[in-house]
């Protein structure tokens, strides 16, 4: 596809300008009404993706002067992102410079001294020699001004989920390994060729990823780099993982979490935080912090090591809060926790101490955005520091607390690094990997409305306008609903409504009931009616989008949906035949052939449905689309990938079969070795197949 000529790309300062023109000095602007797009621009097209660089992982240095993260890119052949660590100024306007060259460098963390950072490469080079020829993955340390890394941890077997620097310089790493493995550091046995090829299913939690899990669980190991011993600091227990481990500030003790019951792997959803000195005698139990029934979270010491801050979930649908506990001397009771954001209707993410103490942050939905977030140690004055129009993510604060750098993106912006002040003063971008781009093309800002749905309930709905929009010609529209339920859209950077809208339509969505960013109760009005309040929501924001609009043709309309938003644009197709077309991506078709062959154990969809298939069978079966798929008379597009566990592909088997049978038009495409990701992180060229795939259909079936 040809495209005009573009014009010069943007300079940095009038990027940085565009983005405090929208976001406010400190946040919150409101967006007006798009004026007309500038008709000298295209719009984004499906391959332009090839062309986005990937900005992740911010790594603000303990001196707050520099800014380490990761870069990616679609490689050459379009199947993957390759991937590098690159470090950035944040005083004097320096431009990024690149520290690796590997393909798949990752996970940058910063020394205690600021001196060094350590890395994973898990890349192979099959034309170089020796170390670097090597498979596997391997923990490397690079001098911060740059140079040879050097290679400290080699793993053949297993991989490394998750790495911490202690005070003295050794590493506590993560491990996902076969317990049975007692040295990763070497290679694995060759595979008996004799052995029979087939998976033994003895429990409930079977299936992850894009297929059936192996023996691999989640333990803790200790590295000291410079002698290089390496050993176990959790025993290897297939029976659970331990997880989400943080190291104390004097770098004596660690916590993790665990589900000590062995009922992890049947679905149980407790778990329970745990300490150990990382010098323990192996073999040594831990002492159990002994927190209330739930799912405590994301542990994180206070600064003076007394206490640790975690979220915790007392159910699967329960409202979650902040908590910190004091860490008990030993020999103590355990002490009662504390909840900080009792008057706070958030879910909170991303959080972590000031270095005083004094304060916290976290990042939360609110309202189609994700703010960064300060509150008081003692939980007093909850306050937006910045991001009240877009979304931060991946916040760190420099040790000696003067800073704080995260990535901030909206909906005509991906992702980059951001710095501020501790305070949220002076937000500033440090990067702009994708002004060229951007710089080339027309991007449309969305609007947003509320609206009272027939309940009462009050809603937030956005419309994207077609690129080129004129209030003199009508426009297509498609009414894109967002997965979950949970969840939420808004002003993120999502390049696929760009897309539509470039390709002339109008992109109509709304956060329905079952969506975070409301309030717990908004998020809890959709339990156990699927098709029923989502579906109601969704139809409501297409008649208060047409009546505010009148542009839009009524006669030219369309829905799509990812997800639960599959499931629905399944479901909404057999109550209305008013859309022309529709894409139904990576779907639910029938809720009791879904609870048993999708990942999700027993347990979970007892609680999702209020009961087993046996119990509450009616719910299941009603709210299937394929129950009533005999309504169905609008044009469908199928696209499931094969190796999705969370809505297996043959949901989307039966659905193509349904509408085959029945005589309406029908495509299903099948993607080979994709997830449910695919929309998000699938390979590259897939990914773009897939946009292009919606964009077509939508196409062949908008005629005059």
């Amino acid at each position: 596809m040809t495209r005009p000529s573009r014009r010069a790309p943007r300079t940095l300062l009038a990027w940085t300008l565009s983005l405090v023109v929208a976001t406010g000095a400190m946040g919150a602007a409101p967006v007006a009404a798009a004026a007309q797009s500038p008709a000298a621009l295209p719009g984004m097209i499906p391959e332009d993706y090839h062309r986005l660089a990937f900005v992740s992982d911010p790594q603000i240095s303990p001196d707050a002067s520099e800014v380490a993260f990761v870069l990616r890119r679609v490689a050459d052949d379009r199947r993957a992102r390759d991937g590098s660590i690159w470090i950035v100024p944040v005083e004097g306007g320096g431009e990024p410079r690149q520290l690796t060259s590997g393909n798949r460098d990752a996970m940058p963390r910063w020394a205690p001294n600021g001196t060094r950072l350590a890395y994973l490469d898990r890349a192979r080079d099959p034309e170089a020699e020796g170390e670097d020829a090597a498979s596997g993955t391997r923990l490397r340390i690079l001098p911060r001004e740059g140079g040879v890394a050097s290679t400290v941890l080699h793993l053949q077997q297993g991989s490394v989920t998750d790495f911490r620097w202690t005070r003295d310089g050794r590493i506590l790493l993560t491990l996902d390994l076969d317990p049975e493995v007692s040295d990763p550091r070497r290679p694995a046995p060759e595979r008996d060729p004799t052995r029979p090829d087939m998976t033994v299913v003895t429990q409930a939690v079977y299936q992850g990823g894009t297929g059936f899990l192996g023996p691999e669980r989640q333990h803790l190991w200790l590295l000291d780099p410079v002698v290089g011993a390496f050993s176990r600091v959790t025993p290897g227990d297939a029976r659970w993982n331990d997880r989400s481990a943080a190291v104390s500030p004097d770098g004596r003790m660690v916590v993790f979490q665990r589900d000590a019951s062995g009922e992890e792997y049947d679905g149980a959803f407790d778990r329970e935080f745990f300490l150990l000195n990382i010098d323990a005698v192996p073999g040594t139990d831990p002492t159990p912090l002994g927190l209330p029934r739930g799912r405590p979270e994301d542990p994180a010491w206070a600064p003076d090591g007394r206490s640790i801050l975690y979220r915790l979930r007392p159910g699967r649908y329960a409202r979650s809060h902040l908590q910190v506990v004091e860490v008990p001397a030993e020999g103590e009771a355990p002490r009662s926790p504390r909840t900080l954001t009792l008057d706070t209707d958030l879910f909170p993410q991303h959080f972590f101490w000031h270095p005083t103490g004094r304060h916290l942050y976290f990042t939360a939905d609110h309202r189609g955005t994700h703010p960064l977030y300060r509150v008081n140690a003692n939980g007093s004055d909850v306050r937006p520091l910045f991001g009240e129009d877009g979304v931060v993510s991946d916040p760190t604060v420099s040790a000696d607390g003067r800073r704080i750098a995260f990535l901030y993106e909206n909906e005509v912006n991906p992702p980059e690094v951001w710095v501020a002040e501790e305070d949220g003063r002076n937000p500033r971008p440090v990067t702009s990997f994708n002004q060229a781009l951007l710089g080339e093309i027309d991007l449309v800002r969305a609007e947003e409305f509320d609206f009272l749905n027939g309940e009462g309930d009050l809603l937030q709905g956005f419309l994207v306008r077609p690129v080129g929009w004129s209030a003199d010609t009508t426009h297509p529209l498609v009414l894109n609903i967002k997965g979950g339920p949970g969840g939420m859209w808004g002003r993120r950077w999502f390049p696929e409504f760009q897309m539509m809208a470039a390709a002339g339509y109008a992109v109509a969505f709304v956060n329905y009931r079952g969506s975070t960013g409301y309030g717990h109760a908004f998020q809890s009005a959709v339990r156990l009616d699927y098709g029923g309040a989502d579906a109601r929501d969704n139809l409501r924001l297409l008649d208060e989008t047409l009546s505010r609009n009148p542009w839009i043709d009524r006669d030219r309309l369309f829905i799509t949906g990812g997800s639960h938003g599959g499931f629905l644009t399944n479901w909404i197709t057999t109550e209305t035949d008013r859309f022309r077309a529709a894409v139904t991506q990576r779907s639910v078709s029938n809720w009791i052939s879904e609870a048993g062959t999708q990942a999700y154990p027993p347990r979970a969809m007892r609680e999702e449905f209020g009961g087993t298939i046996w119990e509450n069978y009616a719910l299941y079966w009603e709210r299937s689309p394929l129950s009533r798929a005999d309504r169905v008379r609008t044009p469908t597009l199928i696209i499931h990938s094969d190796g999705d566990v969370i809505t297996p592909l043959g949901q989307g088997q039966e659905w193509y079969f349904a509408l085959k049978a029945l005589g309406v038009p029908t495509e299903m495409v099948v993607f080979h070795g994709e997830g449910h990701e695919l929309s998000r992180s699938g390979t590259p060229v897939n990914l773009v197949e897939r946009l292009r795939r919606i964009l077509e259909w939508f196409e062949r079936w908008d005629t005059p």
